[in-house]
């Protein structure tokens, strides 16, 4: 078994974003892949919930490897195997199977499980796992399941996933445990398959700018709290 490439998770969490992206076939997928490079995030998590996923993997890793391609929607072992060898470099899982984890630790490359009890945490925990995805996250509690789950496991980073929005981003940025989020409001299916690329570059845009918006105005909320705290300080010393 060999470590997971570090760098992968750390390009997530520097991005913030992670589109979740349903496309069918290598063309669909790199002409995605260059949509998001246009809109400032060269990332992709391609799900594998069209039989075309693989072969969408296979073309963004081979054609555009400054792209962070993972595969969503990984459900089996096999399934591993099979994004492993097209390119994917992290594998996403809509709930925790030891087998998937198991397999994608044999691989090296990170897996985020999909988790959403405190016993499915505790079971990624015991499988060297310390970034889970919360799944689907608007339905288990949102932000405040968050909170909750990060009093017991205060170590473990989230990457929440499902019915997160440009509408709800900041609720789930502004939370420290937050590694980065899962959405798919800037790659539209219905815009992909219009062949409306231009729409999602600035969908894209827009939802990088507000993620560093977002990330700025906490980092600004923190210093200042911060500044208040160290005036309070002097003022009583």
């Amino acid at each position: 078994m060999s470590s997971p490439d570090s760098t992968v998770l750390e390009t997530l969490a520097a991005h913030r974003l992670v589109p979740v992206v349903v496309v069918d076939g290598a063309d669909e997928g790199a002409r995605l892949a260059d949509a998001l490079v246009a809109g400032g995030l060269p990332v992709a998590e391609i799900t594998l919930r069209l039989a075309g996923g693989v072969d969408a993997i296979r073309a963004v890793a081979k054609n555009q490897p400054d792209v962070i391609v993972g595969a969503g929607t990984v459900t089996t072992a096999q399934q591993v195997d099979d994004v492993v060898a097209a390119g994917a470099r992290y594998i996403v899982s809509p709930g925790l199977s030891t087998a998937v984890v198991r397999r994608a630790q044999e691989h090296g490359i990170p897996v985020l499980p999909g988790v959403a009890t405190p016993s499915e945490i505790m079971t990624a925990l015991d499988l060297g796992i310390d970034v889970v995805k919360l799944f689907p996250a608007s339905v288990v509690g949102g932000p405040a399941a968050i909170k909750a789950f990060s009093a017991p496991f205060p170590g473990l980073r989230f990457v929440p996933t499902g019915g997160v929005s440009a509408a709800n981003l900041a609720d789930y940025l502004t939370l420290k445990p937050v590694l980065a989020v899962g959405g798919s409001w800037m790659v539209d299916r219905k815009l992909v398959t219009a062949g409306d690329w231009d729409e999602i570059v600035r969908r894209t845009r827009d939802a990088v700018a507000l993620a560093a918006e977002i990330d700025g105005g906490a980092t600004g909320s923190t210093t200042a709290a911060s500044t208040t705290a160290g005036s309070t300080t002097e003022e009583k010393n």
